[in-house]
């Protein structure tokens, strides 16, 4: 029986540069940072699992992983494409105050598409991460939807 999400998928341009972003710019903490061996590849040369969690939730890790794991060299290539583009959408980040979270991450240089705005469901802005991975940002309003 599966009983919780325990890591999920992140593709970057950059691992270096996205454990910045998500450290410095987002506020979430390494997990992991380690070199996986050959033994642990295709392709026999191994690859880097950097995960990273949000403060609030360390039972949740993202792998920031690099296309070409788990990948052949032309897909590689074009999921590379794909991110510059900014064809991936990552997912709902959950805030209790978008406005502010918003303010507070674009301070830190976090590139907004959309500001803070009232939908059905609650506030939300969408910003991109420095790969191009767009996020939702998101207060859920209380009470009866």
């Amino acid at each position: 029986m599966i009983t919780k999400l325990s890591h999920a998928g992140v593709l970057v341009l950059d691992q270096d540069s996205a454990k910045t972003f998500y450290t410095e710019k987002l506020g979430f903490t390494v997990r992991n940072d380690v070199q996986m061996g050959a033994e642990f590849a295709d392709a026999g040369a191994g690859f880097r699992w950097l995960t990273v969690s949000p403060p609030g939730q360390p039972d949740l890790e993202f792998i920031l992983a690099a296309p070409e794991m788990g990948h052949d060299g032309e897909t590689a290539r074009q999921l590379r494409e794909l991110l510059a583009k900014g064809a991936f959408g990552g997912g709902v980040w959950e805030t209790d105050d978008c406005r502010k979270t918003h303010t507070e991450l674009s301070e830190r240089g976090v590139t907004f598409l959309q500001e803070p705005a009232e939908r059905p469901y609650g506030v939300e802005a969408v910003f991109r991460d420095d790969s191009g991975n767009w996020f939702s940002l998101t207060e859920h309003f209380t009470g009866t939807v």
